[in-house]
């Protein structure tokens, strides 16, 4: 087979990967071009198939997951009440453990109890630890 239908195989399929976005045609596109450079050193479609068979192999078990898992992370974004765990909160009200205060947290105002037994006066730095319905539970900075 001539080299240059493997290596406008292999375009097509790297370029059809932009579609995709799972990796497979990227490494399929990648196999295609070694097969060009077989086809391109040696005309025996045998070692261009052998070619494109081992290296489209390797990368699909070898390079793709690895490269999936470096794009697509671990990291997780919180978001709602999860992203207020760990903010610094300042007393507006004083809070106690019954829950009838408030805390400003990031600008907003929130119904705020206390973690502990301690009464927070207002001013006190605070962090939230929980959110408990629509109330921060907090604990005070120390």
């Amino acid at each position: 087979m001539p080299a240059w239908i493997w290596l406008l195989a292999g375009v097509v399929l790297i370029g059809a990967e932009v579609l995709s976005g799972d990796f497979v045609l990227l490494m399929l596109g990648i196999g295609a071009l070694a097969a060009g450079g077989v086809a391109a050193l040696s005309g025996l479609i045998v070692l261009q198939v052998l070619g494109f068979i081992l290296v489209a192999t390797g990368l699909v078990t070898l390079a793709r997951p690895p490269l999936r898992h470096r794009l697509q992370g671990t990291t997780t974004i919180r978001t709602n009440t999860a992203a207020l765990l760990g903010s610094r909160a300042t007393v507006v009200a004083t809070v106690d453990k019954t829950g009838g205060g408030r805390v400003r947290i990031g600008g907003e105002i929130w119904s705020a109890r206390s973690m502990d037994d301690r009464v927070l006066e207002p001013g006190t730095d605070v962090t939230v630890v929980e959110i408990s319905g629509a109330t921060a539970v907090v604990l005070e900075q120390g």
